[in-house]
């Protein structure tokens, strides 16, 4: 990764190009080009956007750009084929694990569908609530009435009791 860093500073010094105006034409910031430049891989959190990033930068420059990524893609094969099976798999469980904390992957193969919820059921227990209370109001205005029918009955006979006794 050196090689490719130490290759691409040195055709941006011959051209004369500052690291500044090589990342602000690029739409990059100044340190990735620094770490380009420098070969420090670990700068970046992903390997295939360095690929573009060295890619862009080789086209910019004027250099073959295919030949850079050919000597990316070689030296990341060297650094890949270093890793043991045992640290491949404990990555795959990483990510494994990572992925089923974060939201489901939705596809129209793999939606869960909701039960749909019965509205008729609700509809027709809310509108037998509703006659019952109609018709339980309807029997206490009933007897309220009686009552009141007595009372006034009594009130009457009352009156009229002590009308004729005078």
């Amino acid at each position: 990764m050196k090689d490719i860093g130490e290759a691409l500073k040195e055709a941006r010094e011959n051209i004369g190009i500052s690291i500044e105006e090589a990342a602000n034409d690029l739409k990059l910031r100044p340190s990735q080009i620094e770490n380009i430049e420098s070969g420090n891989i670990d700068a970046f959190k992903d390997v295939f956007y360095l690929k573009y990033f060295i890619r862009d930068y080789s086209k910019y420059l004027g250099l073959s750009y295919e030949d850079m990524v050919d000597e990316f893609n070689e030296y990341l094969f060297d650094c890949t084929s270093k890793i043991s099976l045992e640290d491949i798999k404990k990555a795959k469980k990483k990510i494994e694990a990572k992925s089923k904390k974060e939201n489901k992957i939705v596809s129209p193969y793999t939606i869960e569908k909701r039960k749909k919820i019965n509205k008729l059921p609700i509809l027709i227990t809310l509108i037998i609530i509703a006659i019952i209370a109609i018709i339980l109001l309807l029997i206490f205005n009933l007897f309220n009435k009686e009552d009141n029918t007595n009372v006034e009955n009594n009130v009457l006979a009352y009156i009229s009791y002590n009308d004729i006794s005078k």
